[in-house]
């Protein structure tokens, strides 16, 4: 096998976590996953500022503290922290490792970024075969820049194995493997339904590795001693993580996420088995970052009686002041009645503006908020002091044919290394969501939250949202898979019903899988909404209040 461990997870993830995981045990490989659709907006930002920036800055950080223990126990490091900038960051390294006394031999994986003259950013998901051929001459060091998370992983093993571009099942294993590590912690007990379960009530979770063989199976598990742990049901959680249908689409192979088997395999041990591939699509997605425009936000606090004429009182003077184009409400019913102290009597009227006119948006906003505090309601105040706008972006999703896109693996001598494209690619079927409702469940029932008896994982993938809903046994899932349709949805999450939504069924994770179009707008960066990633739509729905089968059991598997 090859032992793979991660340290990072996002752009700003624990930052002694290279440390931890080279001191805590065997590892072949470690990687670090710095990129996500709102990082690479921030990167653009960084080079228009220097030309010389663009990759993740903290990486270089962490690295000096740990490049010479990897290099002394002959652990190789691949990340993706090159962002828009990956021969940026390995010249960076190799200053690192000169200035440290150091031999490190540096690779890195360029291609992917597409030339839209109008965008911020536009780069092209790129595959694991870049990263292996660094491995296959030797690097120490591979700097990628956007390449899909689970490639990570999936070079190291291309390169352990010599797998081609055929062995798609081997290629699907080993992409579900990195699926399941790329978030770091959230594999081990980090953000898990049911947290309170865990050996340390989720107080510091390890991070993970996954120990990928030969035939493109793996164990996911950690290094002994760390907090959080690894059971099928911390596995299920991240598997579901910004999915979509069973058809996982990506550069090198389609993975079928139907066919993933989970197992146990000891303590903190996951066995990952059955995962079935077929060719990749004639296409590579593309991020898209543009500049949307400017925005701004006042927050203002509404205290006791006529909470909804408070608020309406304020939106027609803010309206009157700035006039109502680009303006948004949201009235947060925070307040409880008779309540004894003023927080807790409070109800919070949000307003957002964005606009392409940065000074209608700026202060010319928010001075017309703070100048409502004696001429509006009674105990009027803000939270919030008058601000200047700040830029937002806006992300969007295309796609360019396989060949159009120049992959070159930069071998650490310097030689440039074409990569070709797959050879054999197939147009992917839209897979056909699943309505749900076909057996009718009976029996007594009691009232109960949804989520003592099921956990739930929700992301998002640009404007749209994935939640992923599991049963913790073969009975809640019979009943969850009849009962939890997209109508019912609608009902315990009404911002979805106007939406279109779709509802895919993983029977061997026991799970369905909802896929929310539209419902964070133009992405995270653009979104005014209260949880604009969609991290907490998953607990929401769990703490609805519903009919539960009276024999359907609470306690843990």
């Amino acid at each position: 096998m090859i032992r793979v461990g991660n340290a990072s997870g996002f752009y700003g993830d624990r930052f002694t976590a290279w440390r931890e995981m080279l001191d805590g045990g065997e590892l072949d490989v470690l990687t670090g996953d710095y990129l996500a659709e709102l990082t690479m907006l921030i990167l653009a930002r960084d080079r228009l500022r220097d030309s010389d920036l663009g990759y993740a800055k903290t990486f270089l950080r962490q690295l000096e503290t740990c490049l010479g223990t990897a290099l002394d126990r002959g652990v190789r490091i691949v990340t993706n922290a090159g962002g828009l900038n990956p021969a940026g960051l390995a010249a960076a390294i190799e200053k690192l490792a000169n200035r440290l006394g150091l031999a490190a031999r540096i690779g890195y994986v360029e291609g992917d970024t597409i030339q839209r003259p109008d965008a911020l950013s536009a780069n092209a998901y790129l595959g694991a075969f870049g990263i292996a051929a660094c491995l296959d001459a030797g690097a120490d060091v591979v700097v990628t820049g956007r390449v899909t998370d689970a490639s990570l992983v999936v070079g190291p093993a291309v390169a352990r194995y010599g797998w081609g571009r055929d062995d798609l099942d081997e290629l699907a294993g080993a992409t579900v493997a990195g699926h399941l590590v790329e978030c770091g912690a959230q594999v081990t007990g980090g953000n898990f339904s049911f947290f309170t379960e865990l050996p340390d009530g989720g107080h510091r979770p390890g991070f993970p590795i996954v120990e990928v063989h030969s035939d493109g199976s793996s164990v996911v598990t950690k290094h002994p001693g760390t907090g959080g742990a690894v059971t099928v049901e911390t596995v299920t959680a991240q598997l579901l993580y910004e999915i979509g249908g069973p058809s996982y689409l990506g550069p090198d192979v389609v993975t079928r996420l139907d066919t993933v088997a989970l197992h146990p395999d000891g303590p903190d041990r996951v066995r990952v088995s059955g995962v079935r591939g077929t060719p990749p699509p004639p296409t590579l997605k593309v991020g898209v970052n543009n500049l949307g425009g400017f925005r701004n936000s006042m927050t203002f606090v509404l205290c006791g009686l006529h909470i909804e004429a408070k608020a309406a009182l304020v939106r027609g003077q803010i309206e009157e002041a700035v006039g109502a184009d680009g303006l948004e409400f949201t009235l947060a019913r925070t307040d409880h009645e008779n309540a004894a102290d003023t927080e807790a009597a409070s109800a919070l009227l949000h307003v957002h503006l964005r606009d392409g006119d940065k000074t209608r948006a700026g202060r010319a906003f928010s001075a017309a908020a703070v100048e409502l505090a004696l001429a509006s309601y009674p105990g009027c105040t803000l939270t919030t002091v008058p601000g200047d706008a700040t830029p937002y972006g806006v992300f969007t999703a295309d796609a360019v044919p396989q060949d159009a896109v120049a992959q070159v693996a930069v071998l650490p001598g310097g030689e440039r290394v074409p990569i070709a494209p797959p050879i054999r690619t197939a147009p992917t079927a839209q897979d056909e969501p699943a309505s749900g409702g076909e057996v009718a469940v009976d029996g007594p029932t009691r009232r109960g939250a949804l989520g003592e008896v099921v956990g739930a994982r929700s992301g998002d993938k640009g404007g749209d949202a994935n939640l992923g809903v599991w049963a913790r046994s073969d009975a809640g899932y019979a009943w969850l898979r009849a009962w939890l349709t997209v109508d019912r949805l609608a009902e315990l999450l009404p911002e979805t019903a106007p939406l279109t939504v779709r509802r895919y069924e993983l029977s061997n994770l026991r799970a369905v899988n909802f896929v929310i179009e539209g419902l964070l707008g133009a992405g995270v960066a653009a979104s005014t909404r209260f949880d604009p990633q969609a991290k907490a739509l998953g607990e929401l729905l769990r703490a609805r209040i519903v009919d539960l089968p009276a024999d359907l059991s609470t306690e843990a598997p």
